[in-house]
């Protein structure tokens, strides 16, 4: 589970590999289809990544090489289609339901405010019904649950078991030793995502 996944994961409670799958399971891009996207074969991932300038729309999904591309198209889209049928950025979080995360769509698009609300829509989940991560992973997807959660569940048991064999990670405090309010983690400069362009 890559660092920046692990430091917003551990902030909220949320199990690392939890969040990672789930991001997975939204947006996972294969080497071959990031070179297609950015058009570029060099400093390519050797394995699946969730990829940020994602953009769902009616379930139909769109991949951007940058941010700024990505967010020019969430433009068109929005003076097209209803908020709640929009989902955006690493772990596509929906605008309609959950837009309250983010304070612009451009912010919606930064990689770790993408995964804090991820987090922090996942913790909810848990909380509503605790005892199993994947299951709060189906609410995060369809709340209400049935068919679409138990698919989607399907999914991230998947990406899950891929990822129990090669990592190893620190212990979560159990909830009761958590703080009552999180902060949003920010990156260290370590952990800056780099883009071509700036914010319009």
């Amino acid at each position: 589970v890559p660092e920046g996944y692990i430091r917003v994961a551990v902030a909220h409670g949320v199990p690392p590999e939890a969040l990672y799958s789930v991001s997975l399971t939204e947006t996972a891009m294969a080497p071959r289809s990031i070179a297609a996207v950015v058009r570029q074969k060099t400093n390519l991932p050797a394995v699946s990544r969730p990829w940020p300038w994602t953009i769902n729309v009616a379930g139909k999904g769109y991949r951007y090489a940058s941010r700024l591309e990505a967010w020019r198209a969430l433009q068109v889209f929005m003076s097209r289609y209803s908020l709640k049928r929009i989902d955006v950025g690493l772990a596509q979080v929906n605008l309609g339901w959950n837009g309250h995360h983010f304070v612009s769509t451009w912010a919606a698009f930064d990689p770790y405010t993408n995964l804090n609300a991820a987090a922090s829509i996942l913790r909810e989940c848990w909380e509503r019904k605790p005892g199993s991560w994947l299951d709060a992973a189906g609410c995060y997807h369809h709340p209400a649950g049935g068919q679409a959660a138990a698919r989607y569940k399907t999914i991230v048991k998947r990406h899950l078991a891929r990822l129990s064999g090669t990592t190893r990670q620190p212990p979560l405090l159990p909830p009761s030793l958590l703080p009552q309010t999180v902060a949003a983690i920010a990156p260290e400069p370590g952990f800056i995502w780099t883009e071509p362009g700036s914010e319009p």
